[in-house]
């Protein structure tokens, strides 16, 4: 069991990309964690074994966050294996780009249940787990707000996650709770770079006056934030981690 000054951490989608660097990030600090994922079973036990390696302590969870009994039960496991959740990070997330006339609806219906039914199931089990002093972190996109051609249906159902997320902080109100949404820009993730070619990275990675694409760790660096203490004043906001865009 957990010692009463350890925090415990929820993560979905931390076999890989941005949800693994978040697990990483937290256990390094100190935050024990639940390494949440869907079906990559070999890849969440790798995060499992890199966070006890440095000496972190974590345990996997299978989870389709759709699912309302999967998401009880990786809870279950956060309060079995560490005796409570502080920390809930909901990076799972599926994309689908076409232009709006041209997308098909199962590929629609498919990234809606995972990114606004999903984000969704995951937050009400947050509200209703989550211990006095712990945070609530979301994943959203900057494509939200730069609305770029072909990530409409993406873009929509991040849109939906920033509505809740901002919806949910407010309806916590005194229980010392806060809630608030990451929404990254361009960042080098295999999801991001599936499916572009050298020109198009290129071309991304040239819009932040920073001049290149974000990595997984900054977004981490910004999600430990908000998830610690420090960040405890920070509350029902939308970040946007994107170098600089506008």
């Amino acid at each position: 069991m957990s010692s009463s000054t350890e925090r415990v951490a929820v993560v979905s989608g931390a076999s890989r990309g941005i949800g693994r660097a978040v697990a990483t990030t937290l256990a390094a600090r100190g935050t024990a964690v639940v390494v949440g994922y869907q079906g990559a079973a070999e890849a969440a036990a790798e995060v499992v074994e890199a966070i006890t390696a440095a000496g972190g302590r974590a345990v996997a969870a299978q989870a389709d966050v759709a699912d309302e009994a999967d998401v009880a039960a990786m809870f279950d496991t956060a309060e079995k294996e560490f005796g409570g959740v502080d920390v809930v990070v909901n990076s799972a997330g599926r994309m689908a780009l076409a232009p709006i006339a041209d997308l098909d609806l199962d590929e629609l219906d498919a990234l809606h249940r995972t990114n606004i039914r999903g984000a969704f199931v995951m937050a009400r089990e947050a509200a209703r787990r989550v211990r006095p002093g712990g945070a609530i972190v979301a994943l959203s996109t900057s494509v939200v707000g730069l609305q770029a051609p072909t990530y409409g249906a993406y873009a929509a159902s991040k849109g939906a996650v920033e509505a809740m997320s901002l919806i949910l902080a407010r309806e916590l109100r005194g229980r010392d709770i806060t809630v608030n949404a990451v929404a990254p820009g361009p960042t080098a993730t295999d999801l991001f770079l599936r499916g572009k070619d050298e020109e198009t990275v290129a071309r991304l990675a040239a819009q932040p006056p920073l001049q290149r694409l974000g990595t997984p760790q900054d977004i981490a660096e910004v999600v430990a934030f908000l998830a610690s203490p420090e960040g405890h004043w920070v509350n029902g906001q939308v970040v946007r981690a994107n170098g600089g865009i506008v």
